[in-house]
């Protein structure tokens, strides 16, 4: 346990932080997989690509991922719809 009452604030705020981003991996980790699969029952992934986009650079602005972390995700992802077409 925290014995400065600043310490116990940081940690606090570190489990607020945490659950935040956890919430936000979940999330785009379930809009990646949705890309996937509509690409492999072979439907138009453009919306879902579009989604899944939005929230990866959402969360790369943010700072739960690095930004060319997401940038090559994306970049997969558009090939893979691309060639699926």
């Amino acid at each position: 346990m925290a014995t400065h009452p600043s310490a116990a604030k940081r940690h606090r705020q570190s489990l607020k932080r945490q659950a935040r981003n956890r919430h936000v991996v979940s999330t785009v980790r379930n809009a990646v997989r949705a890309v996937k699969a509509t690409v492999a029952e072979g439907g138009d992934a453009t919306e879902s690509l579009k989604r899944a986009e939005k929230l990866l650079r959402k969360a790369g602005s943010k700072g739960v991922f690095k930004s060319k972390t997401v940038s090559r995700t994306v970049s997969r992802l558009t090939r893979l719809t691309r060639r699926s077409s």
